[in-house]
């Protein structure tokens, strides 16, 4: 299987906020936020793969700044990370007023997809090529934050079995 690069998949999705998906503050909801950074991730996943893809976990969302109605959302989505069968993608929302123009870092998000093969089932990723110094720290970054999550797993999985909180 040959690797591809990261910008291949990399896309930014801009969407204009209204008011259906506003509270009465004039705030978009955190769930529409979060519908936007599922899809653009989930098209990063599916532009690498090249095959149909599921969320598997989000494993951090943040939110910093508010996005209110008549503004401009932009979506950030890159490959971090590939495994056997699954991938992690870092997502970056920003808010723009589009009057003043200024730009605000309004969530950002990592999130794991699996690759699915004909039968729904877990398919082979094809790998990254990694070339420059920001590619390298986000990857390490991923790998960082694979290993907790995996820690964490192997923990919820003892407590399971010991039929015990954790």
């Amino acid at each position: 299987m040959e690797a591809k690069t990261i910008t291949n998949s990399s896309v930014i999705m801009r969407h204009m906020v209204s008011q259906n998906e506003a509270n009465l503050a004039g705030i978009m909801h955190g769930g529409v936020v979060m519908k936007h950074i599922d899809d653009a991730a989930g098209v990063v996943a599916i532009k690498h793969t090249g095959s149909n893809v599921v969320t598997a976990s989000i494993d951090r969302l943040d939110f910093h700044n508010p996005v209110f109605i008549g503004n401009l959302l932009t979506v950030k989505a890159c490959i971090n990370m590939v495994g056997k069968t699954s991938m992690e993608i870092g997502v970056r929302v920003e808010a723009e007023d589009i009057i003043s123009q200024a730009i605000r870092h309004t969530a950002s998000a990592y999130l794991t997809f699996v690759a699915l093969d004909e039968n729904n089932r877990p398919a082979l990723v094809p790998p990254i090529d990694i070339t420059t110094d920001d590619e390298k720290r986000r990857n390490q970054e991923a790998r960082d934050r694979r290993k907790v999550r995996l820690a964490e797993k192997t923990k919820e999985k003892r407590c399971r079995e010991q039929k015990k909180p954790c």
